[in-house]
């Protein structure tokens, strides 16, 4: 009972990460390099107890209750912690459990009745404890014949129902960063003339976009917002493959996902899969030309683009930054209208005007979009102003990037009160991970005045930045996790101002 249960918790745990890891095999082959020492402490009880069968050489109730002693031990050390994201029991996982429950059997069987029941199969059959390592990888493997064609079953079906929606509009919405925010603010001003309907929260994957289309969508919707995610190329060309975009927009491009696209070149060449893909005659592609990347990129399909400044089709320019909002005015050609709204940032404006662009185009006058506008709300953990007593949290947890990690620091340094900064840094950045989280702790020593980096891997470049510009080191703390980087915000002394924390990213419990 006790290996059962030692077996069972280490693989819903090492499941619940290769869930996180999208059950991409080669993700969860870092993850467990870089976690090795956790790896190994999860195992090392179960390797006590091998060690007792074969040095002692029998079975008697001495052998079996030391064995015993230190299978609960392991027990103990693999009990669940409390999950940021549970692990959700989807039908692929209970494929997979069901897959992984009867290459056990079947293993167990075959020590059994080609060793018998001496200590040799016992110790042996410890040993698949230690299997529980990559028996979801090998499940998955076995499994993935049958997922391909249920995938291409629901993949069909999602792409009939489009099919049989003519008169739809599908707009899709691409980017390393700023897709999801700008797919809500879009929702809400399209919403002042069409029926809308968009991927919820951050479905922009293939299946989790499959999911919405076959779910949701129907005859009285007139426009489809589809966002578009991506961490390998080809992938925005298979979510346009399904829903069909007649028009799209692309946000930004950076180096977010690095370590899967290994270069700049192949995100840049993924994000123009949705341009690639839209009608020659009337698609329309639209695009955030404050972006480097994207400005510099030869696109021959119909574009409008968009901007902070002057210079292209849309732009905005009189922005106003306080802690109650923003006010701007956005220009299209002779036109232009000034607009309030209760975001703060120029990078929300930066989202809001590309939102503007599509919607304005689309048929929806300027002046009817004041309104929706002054009405945006944040979206949840991207910049949420949250406001207390004696503490304002600015949420923007949800993930980050170097353009939007900055972004959240001038949004920190605009509010007057006694700034503190709660971050483990950013990830999936690749060879320049740690240049970037050295550079985003250097920026925060210019606006904080307490830096709380979260993860005792995580905080060394942010750290590092900060010692590089001079920062006190007594304005410093390391956290292990963010309960106890929050509980060091409720300790700091501020000499009676009032506390303004920003929470840059959490990362999910992969990393």
């Amino acid at each position: 009972m006790a290996l059962g249960a030692s077996c069972g918790l280490n693989f819903i745990h090492y499941m619940h990460m290769f869930q996180l890891n999208s059950y991409h095999a080669d993700e969860q082959f870092k993850w467990i390099g870089k976690n090795i020492k956790d790896v190994i402490m999860r195992h090392v009880f179960t390797i006590g107890a091998i060690l007792t069968f074969i040095i002692c050489g029998e079975t008697n109730a001495s052998t079996c209750f030391i064995a015993a002693a230190f299978l609960f031990l392991g027990i103990v050390f693999s009990a669940p912690k409390k999950a940021k994201k549970k692990l959700v029991f989807t039908p692929r996982v209970m494929r997979m459990t069901v897959t992984s429950v009867i290459l056990y059997v079947l293993l167990i069987l075959l020590v059994f009745l080609t060793l018998g029941m001496g200590y040799a199969s016992l110790a042996i059959t410890m040993c698949v404890q230690i299997l529980t390592l990559v028996m979801a990888m090998l499940a998955n493997l076995i499994n993935k014949p049958i997922e391909l064609m249920i995938n291409r079953h629901y993949i069909n079906d999602a792409k009939r129902i489009i099919n049989g929606l003519p008169d739809l509009t599908v707009v899709g919405l691409t980017g390393s960063y700023g897709k999801t925010s700008t797919k809500f603010y879009l929702e809400k001003l399209l919403g002042a003339k069409y029926n809308v309907l968009m991927t919820p929260e951050s479905y922009n994957t293939t299946m989790g976009v499959v999911k919405v289309v076959r779910g949701q969508l129907n005859a009285t919707h007139e426009i489809f917002l589809c966002e578009m995610g991506a961490k390998n190329v080809g992938e925005i060309k298979e979510i346009c493959d399904i829903v069909k975009p007649k028009h799209g927009i692309i946000t930004s491009i950076g180096p977010q996902h690095l370590e899967t696209f290994k270069s700049i070149d192949n995100i840049i060449k993924t994000k123009f899969e949705l341009a690639d893909s839209l009608p020659d005659k009337d698609g329309i592609i639209f695009l955030n030309y404050d972006n480097e990347y994207i400005a510099k990129h030869e696109c021959n399909k119909n574009k409008v683009t968009y901007s902070l400044g002057g210079g292209t089709d849309y732009y905005a320019d009189n922005i106003s930054v306080s802690e109650n909002g923003t006010q701007f005015t956005v220009h299209n050609g002779n036109e232009e209208k000034q607009f309030a709204t209760k975001l703060i940032g120029s990078h929300n404006v930066q989202n809001i005007v590309g939102a503007i662009a599509v919607a304005n185009t689309l048929g929806v006058p300027f002046a009817d979009l004041v309104m929706p506008v002054k009405r945006l709300e944040c979206v949840p953990h991207r910049l949420q102003i949250i406001k207390g007593t004696n503490k304002t949290i600015i949420d923007d947890a949800f993930n980050s990037n170097p353009t939007g990690a900055k972004a959240a620091l001038d949004t920190l340094a605009v509010f007057d009160g006694f700034k503190i900064l709660v971050s483990p840094g950013m990830v999936e950045l690749g060879e320049k991970e740690y240049e970037l989280n050295k550079r985003f702790g250097e920026q925060a020593a210019e606006i904080c005045d307490f830096v709380i980096a979260v993860g005792e891997r995580q905080a060394v470049p942010i750290v590092d930045g900060l010692k590089a510009k001079g920062y006190p080191e007594e304005k410093t703390y390391v956290a292990k996790n963010l309960n106890e980087a929050l509980a060091k915000v409720e300790n700091i002394k501020t000499g009676g101002e009032k506390k303004i924390v920003l929470l840059e990213n959490d990362l999910p419990d992969n990393y």
